[in-house]
């Protein structure tokens, strides 16, 4: 798949598709500044299919492939993908062995892509303490990347959300004995999570229809919109992720605090309630 830089109004996707009418609807200065995405139901799609699950990952890597494309297309700032968790590793070790195979593939056959495409990889979690042969070539696709500026792609590998704030937590306990670290408040926690340097989400993708975090950024996800498709990750499309940064540009996000409509009448009704006029709510 050829890839053309969206900027402004310019055309990213083949006039006459669903991609190209969706992106004409969506506002590509008020993108998401970071998209995660839980990739749920490769071994659905292939028992439906009466497939081994192994095929189901295999097709979840195709769908992979072209969500990274189709986000450095748009210029999506960063994309998260949950790869792997640690509760992963009580699947069978055949299947194991295969998404490290699949995974190993996937960093050196895109490899020139991201070269040329100017997307960084970044990993999260425990990667390090996959199969030496994992580390190598992740480590090395890391590396090769690491000056690029375009879009942020950080997979989530042997990752889990409790281990990240376990992490963190040593981390702030070790400054603690070396710096003599007496304070412990919100900044000084996320100072030192996995990627403290990366936007909070503000879109999270969850396929298959799912309806659960499977501690996945527990922290990062305190404000983020959540959009669940029932759509198994195989046939995730650019068109689902264009529908989901659709519907995102249509939320009011408020953070806890009031619609700007509303902050102004609540204004408007405490003036008139120091001057003791009653104004309908």
């Amino acid at each position: 798949m050829r890839i053309v830089k969206a900027t402004g109004r310019e055309k990213a996707f083949k006039a006459g598709t669903a991609p190209a009418a969706l992106w004409e609807q969506i506002d590509p200065k008020a993108l998401p500044r970071h998209i995660a995405i839980i990739m749920d139901g490769n071994g659905r799609w292939a028992r439906r299919r009466r497939q081994p699950r192994l095929a189901g990952h295999r097709a979840g890597v195709r769908a992979t492939r072209e969500i990274v494309e189709s986000c450095a297309r748009i210029q999506l700032p960063v994309l998260t993908l949950y790869a792997f968790s640690l509760d992963n590793w009580r699947r069978p070790a055949a299947e194991i062995e295969l998404l490290m195979r699949l995974l190993r593939q996937y960093v050196r056959q895109d490899l020139d892509y991201m070269r040329r495409n100017n997307v960084r990889l970044r990993l999260i979690g425990r990667w390090r303490e996959l199969p030496g042969e994992v580390c190598t070539d992740v480590a090395r696709a890391m590396e090769t990347t690491a000056a690029n500026t375009g879009l942020q792609l950080v997979v989530a590998l042997n990752y889990s959300a409790r281990a990240e704030l376990v992490d963190a937590v040593q981390r702030l306990l070790a400054d603690a004995q070396q710096n003599g670290l007496t304070r412990v408040d919100e900044a000084a926690l996320a100072t030192r999570l996995y990627a403290p340097d990366l936007p909070d989400p503000d879109l999270l993708i969850r396929t298959s229809g799912e309806m659960r975090l499977s501690n996945f950024l527990l922290w990062q996800l305190a404000y983020t919109e959540i959009w669940v498709t029932e759509t198994l990750w195989p046939d995730f499309s650019t068109t689902h992720l264009l529908e989901a940064i659709l519907d995102f540009q249509r939320r009011e996000r408020r953070y806890g605090g009031l619609a700007p409509g509303e902050e102004r009448g609540a204004r408007e009704r405490s003036r008139a309630g120091k001057r003791g006029v009653l104004l309908p709510r």
